[in-house]
């Protein structure tokens, strides 16, 4: 059997296994980076992410009179997280990320030549004002898309001359120990079957969560929780769990591993990339959205943006597996937008012009797409046509026309007199999301459905979507795997999705959205801060 030796052993191709790899190659170290996929996937699901950051005290923040501070952000996340005050390394970990986001990240970023939108968005505000009290969400001009290319070419050039081995469809499946420290792992070529020992100094996980896998997810939902019968896929098939499991043979701690960042309002890849494949709308504010019979989801409507953790657990908790976002080309061409890359080419490709022309004149080129490529975007001009196709694609008969038309005349009269009866706590979270310029650029005016001149109607059929998981190995902030009584175990760190985003899961039960991929760019250089200094 086939042994490669190195100083740092690096389990994962995503954003904090490179992250890891560049910093540790910086400080001389010799790196094997082992990644499950194929060389065109390298980056992981970062490759394909939309690239949204949360950071706190940015000078973009500044310039936008947003009054920031560790402070106020550390408030907002353990408040929203609901952490545990004795929850000891997730609040650690949080407390860490909001005082080090801007110097770690941003800061780190810029010199790396990452560049950001010159916006900063307001997402995850809490139902009632319990989240993102302030705007903090960051956008890097390219997507994760650039970010993790400019990441995996900082990472070759460090390792020029030989310090670098990066092994493709390599898997995992043993983790190897000696003279009481973690040593290498066993590992199979999938391309040719061969089995190879890799041997470090140190071990790094860094292979994504357990979302990808739907048995793990199901077995891990927390049993208070409605769990839907069907979900979509959008994390990545081999971010399966089967890693932490191997660590937790060897003492390592598995925590939290029942939080999970899922999306509410998925539909399937029209070419998918693998069994199950979802895309995550970001669902439109103004869309009615709806159960499975036609009828609006209430009494509290359902709208994004306020609490994404609250949405998949009304949605789970329908009837059938899948909801129904009724709205109109008006609304469409202003709202409707895929998290990802893939979907937000003008941000992708960095085409300003475009980007700035269908942000103020309507997305049409992405709903027309979605409307050829998706059998499950719907488009008709009447709401009776529209019924039709809703049941011809559930095939069923379960949404009668008349409650359909009951359900759009019934948000309607609240325009029945101008402004004066508008009395819908729908219409009141997008006025309220409409005060915050770029918020108002992206979302309608509150109209009728059925306003003259608005249509075609359109109706999207929704499921949930797994994405990421919130918990995973705990660690301490060196990034060290904790066996027993918290004890690092020896040569061996978790970094990423992995290790929660820090310490086993320092999002709590939600996120302030954004905080991923810098939660994997702060436990990378914390783990390769802790390996060179021995």
């Amino acid at each position: 059997m086939a042994t490669t030796r190195s100083d740092v052993l690096v389990i994962g191709g995503g954003l904090a296994g490179i992250v890891t790899a560049l910093e540790a190659l910086r400080a001389g170290q010799r790196v094997t980076l082992l990644d499950r996929d194929t060389p065109e996937r390298f980056g992981g699901l970062a490759l394909w992410a939309f690239g949204g950051m949360a950071l706190v005290g940015t000078p973009l923040q500044a310039r936008m009179k947003i009054p920031d501070t560790p402070e106020v952000a550390l408030r907002d996340w353990i408040r929203f997280g609901e952490l545990a005050a004795d929850d000891v390394w997730p609040m650690r970990w949080a407390r860490y990320y909001v005082e080090h986001s801007r110097a770690q990240v941003h800061d780190w970023l810029l010199r790396e030549g990452i560049r950001f939108m010159p916006a900063v968005n307001w997402v995850e505000r809490g139902l009632y004002g319990d989240g993102n009290s302030l705007p903090r969400y960051h956008i890097v001009w390219g997507t994760a898309r650039e970010l993790v290319r400019q990441m995996i070419a900082a990472m070759r050039e460090a390792g020029s001359g030989g310090r670098l081995t990066v092994l493709h469809r390599h898997r995992v499946t043993q983790l190897e120990s000696g003279a009481g420290r973690i040593v290498g792992v066993v590992t199979v070529d999938e391309a040719t079957g061969a089995e190879k020992h890799l041997h470090a100094s140190v071990v790094v996980l860094a292979m994504g969560g357990i979302n990808g896998s739907h048995e793990q997810v199901r077995a891990n939902w927390p049993k208070d929780r409605p769990l839907p019968a069907t979900m979509l896929n959008g994390a990545h098939p081999f971010a399966d769990g089967a890693l932490h499991h191997l660590a937790a043979g060897l003492g390592a701690q598995i925590a939290h591993a029942g939080e999970m960042w899922n999306y509410a309002a998925g539909f399937p890849h029209p070419y998918p990339h693998f069994e199950g494949h979802g895309l995550s709308t970001i669902p439109c504010k103004s869309a009615l959205w709806l159960n499975h019979r036609g009828e609006r989801i209430g009494p509290q409507p359902l709208v994004t943006g306020f609490d994404t953790h609250w949405l998949c657990r009304r949605v789970a908790e329908q009837d059938k597996p899948w909801t129904w976002h009724l709205l109109n080309w008006r609304i469409a061409i202003r709202e409707f937008a895929i998290s990802g890359a893939e979907h937000n080419q003008r941000i992708r490709d960095k085409q300003l012009p475009m980007f700035l022309i269908e942000t103020l004149f309507g997305n049409h080129r992405l709903v027309r797409q979605m409307q050829r490529e998706s059998a499950h975007f719907l488009v008709d001009d009447t709401l009776a046509g529209l019924a039709a196709k809703m049941n011809a694609l559930t095939c069923s008969l379960d949404v009668d026309a008349a409650v359909l038309q009951t359900t759009a005349d019934a948000f309607d009269a609240n325009f029945a007199d101008g402004r004066k009866l508008e009395n819908d706590d729908q219409i009141r979270r997008i006025l309220h999301a409409r005060q915050w310029g770029p918020d108002r650029l992206r979302t309608c005016k509150p109209a009728p459905l059925q306003m003259q001149g608005a249509g075609p109607f359109i109706a999207i059929r929704m499921q949930l979507i797994t994405r990421k998981s919130l918990g995973g190995l705990r660690t301490d902030l060196h990034s060290r795997v904790l066996g027993a009584n918290d004890r690092p175990i020896a040569g061996l760190y978790c970094v990423g999705e992995a290790a929660g985003f820090g310490g086993g899961g320092a999002s709590g039960k939600r996120s302030l959205e954004g905080t991923f991929l810098p939660g994997c760019i702060l436990t990378a250089r914390a783990a390769a801060r802790s390996i060179v200094a021995g």
